[in-house]
């Protein structure tokens, strides 16, 4: 997904959000004889311009562990303590491999992240490399669990999903006939698209313009421009917030009326604060079923407003759960080494707050489910569900 520093724009608009989310953590203490001490490796982008996702993420992880924590877990007969080691991958993809040879090197048990496709596919040789299990609540990328890789599982539906659903839903529902794509080039971007583009073709759209961007841009003139000669019914981004922003309001300024759609790297709060009014009609997807509709998602985000003090951004359900279908792998396994708990991960049947949990060979959630959002008068409001166990229409 995005790779490298921040505009200086961008660190402003998002300094307010790592403020509110970045709360002292007590040191970590030694353990005692008897007591286990079992570390949890994580990683996701803390600076930059994705950070209010990645804080988000962490957040997630770090309240799992700590309810663990509180329950008094025991493996082979000792008590457990869990212990979050969180490291900056800056959603580059270079710095995820320097990252992921850290979190070997400090003997985790097990790997929640990373946050982005583009990061999460190159950290994935690694853990595997080395045996550990791995986890990833929000890399979306058909290839991170296509590589064949026994330590590669993922808690939400992949882009094979949400590009299919995206691209029938704008030519179908929307009746998009001509339509620009634009791509920031990550993994995640670029293959979202591609995934897009396919089902949009054989729904029967034509695609007018596909256009190219990186995950650092903020200027999208030239592109739009280029693109409103064309005059489509819809533009579609791959890619995330801290793009789409400018886009769309770019898209306001330009006057280019078209609809715009994103995938889930689109669908948060965020968006909406700082594109204002332009968000509005601004459509975009989420693998999952909306929170309220979750099986604990009501609860879990009640525990996690009180705890952090803002509203969930975007995947800290995904990452919650995450942390304890890999908590309830070692304790099926009674214990946590990742050689002999990667087998009941492999199989195992959990009840989680976002949905129930099984994975199939490759490592994908079986039965995962897509919704489709509309920014309506400033809220972001479930439109349709498909896929899953989950209703066809939420609106």
């Amino acid at each position: 997904m995005s790779h490298s520093q921040p505009p200086l724009l961008l660190t402003v608009f998002f300094a307010a959000t790592l403020a509110a989310c970045d709360k002292a953590e007590p040191p970590a203490t030694s353990p005692t004889t008897d007591e286990l001490l079992v570390k949890i490796g994580a990683s996701s982008p803390l600076t930059g311009p994705q950070a209010h996702i990645g804080k988000d993420n962490e957040n997630g992880t770090r309240m799992a562990i700590a309810e663990a924590n509180a329950k008094g877990i025991t493996l082979s007969g000792k008590k457990v303590r869990f212990e979050l080691i969180s490291e900056d991958d800056q959603a580059d993809p270079k710095t995820a491999t320097i990252v992921a040879q850290k979190l070997v090197d400090a003997k985790v048990s097990g790997i929640i992240g990373h946050l982005n496709s583009g990061t999460s596919i190159p950290a994935s040789r690694i853990y595997s490399d080395n045996g550990i299990p791995q986890i990833s609540p929000s890399a979306t990328a058909v290839t991170y669990t296509a590589q064949g890789f026994k330590t590669a599982f993922r808690v939400m539906a992949n882009d094979g999903q949400q590009g299919k659903v995206l691209g029938e839903y704008a030519a179908k529902n929307l009746a998009a006939g001509k339509i620009a794509v634009i791509d920031d080039r990550t993994a995640y971007g670029q293959g979202l698209a591609a995934e897009f583009v396919k089902a949009a073709l054989a729904s029967g759209a034509q695609i007018v313009a596909h256009e190219y961007t990186n995950d650092k841009a903020v200027d999208f003139t030239a592109v739009l421009t280029s693109i409103k000669g064309k005059k489509p019914d819809l533009v579609f981004f791959g890619g995330m917030d801290p793009q789409g922003v400018p886009l769309v309001k770019q898209m306001k300024a330009l006057r280019l009326n078209a609809k715009f759609m994103m995938g889930d790297g689109g669908y948060t709060p965020k968006l909406i604060e700082l594109a204002g009014a332009a968000a509005e009609g601004v459509y975009a997807s989420l693998p999952g079923v909306p929170p309220d509709q979750m099986p604990g998602g009501k609860g879990f985000s009640q525990r996690y407003e009180a705890k952090y003090q803002q509203p969930i951004q975007l995947y800290a359900p995904y990452c919650y759960d995450a942390v304890n279908v890999m908590i309830a792998a070692m304790q099926k396994a009674d214990s946590a080494e990742p050689a002999k708990y990667l087998p009941e991960l492999a199989k195992i049947e959990y009840d989680g707050v976002t949905a129930k949990i099984t994975f199939d060979q490759k490592g994908d959630l079986k039965g995962g489910a897509i919704t489709l959002y509309q920014v309506q008068q400033g809220k972001w409001q479930p439109l349709q569900t498909m896929g899953g166990s989950a209703p066809a229409t939420v609106h």
